[in-house]
């Protein structure tokens, strides 16, 4: 691991003392836990961008599957 400087308010500070005393765990555990989680949310959203981008490019045919999925008569 590497050690690093991170920049925090005070009351971010606080919550993130307060949070990481809940959790049972200290500080550096918690922050590194919320930073994988926020990567993988940003990962997520981006691919969610891609899908959506590429679906207005490429938009789906509109069929009446209804049709194909009822009952036959009898």
């Amino acid at each position: 691991m590497e050690t690093i400087q991170v920049v925090l308010d005070k009351q971010l500070l606080q919550a993130t003392d307060r949070a990481a005393r809940r959790a049972k765990q200290n500080r550096s555990a918690l922050i590194r836990d919320a930073l994988r989680e926020h990567l993988r949310f940003l990962e997520r959203r981006a691919l969610e961008n891609r899908d959506r981008e590429g679906y207005s490019k490429h938009p789906q045919e509109r069929n009446n599957w209804e049709a194909e999925a009822a009952w036959p008569q009898r």
